[in-house]
């Protein structure tokens, strides 16, 4: 079965095992159930690091993922495989997390990708949209929403208008399934 926000992170207590990456995330999407036990795979990271891999550029070094959900442990172990590094951003101040209020210029100058990870946006919501400065985008950045539906959020909307890349989530959600049928169906998932 697949496993959707926000039971990503809650539902590992009541898994039998754990494979090694979807330990290292600590988040599952995806649990493969047989007569013996129930163990759980994060299908996320692989949907969205061979998603977004052909669009980047050599200056998206560094990335701001927004949210600190299960998805977005997800994109950020994606993002370290590919050897950039991110920040969180949430409306709950913590150790080593940016608030959306601290976002400015000079952290969105620093940090060309731009991720998505709420559900802000997401359908029946589709008036809403993540509170970053828009207006400090440019044609440098990239963002990327992991919402699918709808295909383009306010989002990627207010991203585009700015000149910024944009790229929705359901080429991610199509690779993560892909991912799960190799799991449901015994097949080794590749890294």
């Amino acid at each position: 079965m697949n496993v959707t926000i926000p039971f990503k992170e809650s539902i590992i207590p009541y898994l039998d095992d754990l494979d090694p990456v979807a330990a290292a995330i600590g988040a599952v999407n995806c649990i493969h159930i047989d007569d013996i036990q129930k163990t759980g795979y994060n299908t996320d990271h692989r949907g969205f690091r061979e998603s977004v891999k052909p669009h980047l550029k050599k200056h998206h070094k560094k990335a701001l993922i927004l949210g600190t959900g299960g998805s977005s442990k997800a994109v950020n172990y994606a993002l370290q495989e590919l050897g950039i590094s991110a920040m969180y951003v949430s409306r709950n101040t913590a150790d080593g997390i940016l608030t959306y209020a601290a976002l400015d210029k000079a952290v969105l100058d620093e940090c060309p990708l731009i991720i998505n990870c709420t559900p802000v946006g997401m359908y029946p919501n589709v008036l809403e949209a993540p509170l970053i400065p828009y207006q400090y985008l440019s044609p440098h950045h990239f963002c990327y929403d992991l919402v699918y539906n709808p295909e383009e959020t306010v989002f990627l909307q207010k991203a585009k208008a700015h000149g910024a890349k944009t790229m929705g989530g359901l080429s991610m959600l199509h690779a993560q399934a892909e991912c799960a049928w190799e799991i449901w169906n015994n097949q080794e998932e590749e890294d």
